[in-house]
């Protein structure tokens, strides 16, 4: 077996797919790269066993086919010190060692068979969507910071996406956020939910980033496939039933207030850096059209308060956040201005964008009121 790749080409490939692998496997060959070589085009896999990722890279000279696990690490730490030079690989299938042939340099590695490389789950009559890269990772970014890092409830780790005839859905959520993120342009034949996990959503985001392609995804009750350009990655679904999200989002919200974004988020920086931090508790009084941003840590005698204009309809209202959801909130809306809704200080306060640039998107995201220190 015997291929020749740019190695700028091939490292693009591996850091694209690269990242699916642990350092902590329980199978010592999924420290490797599959690579596989039929006719003139190579297949190269990444595994965990929870997520499988391929990229195809269609090559000008190749011999024999065959496949090989080559060892990730030592492979991409050598590639990444060369430019833009032709790389010659041969394998001896005899005994899996592979020769790599940079320049006047040779270095050999040990290989395994690639026979023994656990393969992605076959999903059997999936239903299908497509949907472009740009939209997903919008989708992505804008809900999976509010994903639960608790392991013990596994179903609010991922990201839940609702799929219906006139609207898909994402959404995430750790009980003291929640994001809500909706598009209208987008719709399904048939209607399905499921829990994506974070790891290879995580991904998928830094992958797609750049493009504006079409993403297909292909999904059953266990499991879903996301192709787009070269790559294909393979995940398991999250088990389990998510929470009624829709039961938390307050209907009633007499009290809205529209200020400007950045302003905003940059006071609430500020001031967080004064608060307690353990609790990073910001508190909101409003009246009128002046919003009173302030915090304090007794422990260590610091406060600190900005006043801020606003444009608010309801009651005089004081109301406690931690500041940290709410910045993480507005770091992810794009919009100039942002609503905030709320209704009584023990209650969920909403944040929705005031002018989004799409049409189609529609993004609602939910904090959790800290409870005051008077």
């Amino acid at each position: 077996m015997k291929f020749i790749i740019s190695s700028s080409l091939l490292l693009k490939q591996l850091q694209a797919i690269g990242g699916v692998l642990t350092t902590n496997n329980t199978l010592p060959i999924l420290d490797n790269f599959l690579f596989e070589l039929k006719e003139k085009e190579l297949s190269i896999t990444a595994s965990d066993l929870e997520t499988t990722m391929t990229a195809r890279i269609n090559l000008d000279m190749a011999e024999e086919n065959g496949s090989v696990a080559i060892p990730a690490k030592i492979l991409l730490d050598t590639l990444k010190t060369f430019s833009d030079v032709p790389v010659s690989f041969t394998v001896d299938m005899s005994d899996y060692s592979v020769l790599m042939t940079i320049g006047e340099g040779k270095y050999r590695l040990a290989g395994q068979n690639g026979d023994e490389y656990p393969r992605a789950v076959p999903i059997e009559e999936p239903s299908k969507i497509n949907i472009s890269s740009e939209i997903l990772g919008d989708a992505i970014s804008k809900t999976i910071f509010a994903a639960s890092t608790d392991d013990l409830r596994p179903v609010m780790s991922g990201i839940y996406c609702e799929l219906n005839k006139d609207n898909i859905t994402f959404v995430a959520t750790d009980a003291h956020k929640l994001v809500r993120y909706r598009r209208h342009d987008i719709k399904a034949e048939e209607e399905a939910a499921f829990i994506l996990p974070k790891k290879p959503l995580n991904q998928i985001k830094n992958i797609i980033v750049q493009d504006d392609e079409m993403v297909t995804i292909e999904y059953s009750n266990t499991n879903a496939r996301f192709s787009f350009k070269n790559i294909t990655m393979t995940c398991r679904l999250i088990e389990g039933k998510y929470p009624n999200y829709m039961a938390v989002i307050p209907e009633v919200n007499p009290n809205k207030m529209i200020i400007d974004r950045v302003q905003f988020a940059n006071s609430i920086r500020r001031i967080s850096l004064f608060s307690n931090q353990s609790t990073y508790q910001v508190k909101f009084k409003i009246a009128g059209s002046e919003l009173l941003l302030s915090a304090e840590d007794v422990d260590y005698s610091n406060e600190a308060q900005e006043r801020l204009t606003c444009h608010y309809e309801g009651s005089d209202l004081e109301i406690g956040f931690n500041s940290k959801f709410v910045i993480e909130m507005l770091n992810n809306i794009d919009s100039d201005q942002v609503k905030v809704e709320m209704s009584e200080p023990n209650k969920a306060g909403l944040i929705v964008p005031v002018d989004t640039e799409s049409k189609g998107e529609d993004i609602l995201m939910l904090v959790m009121p800290v409870m005051l220190n008077n």
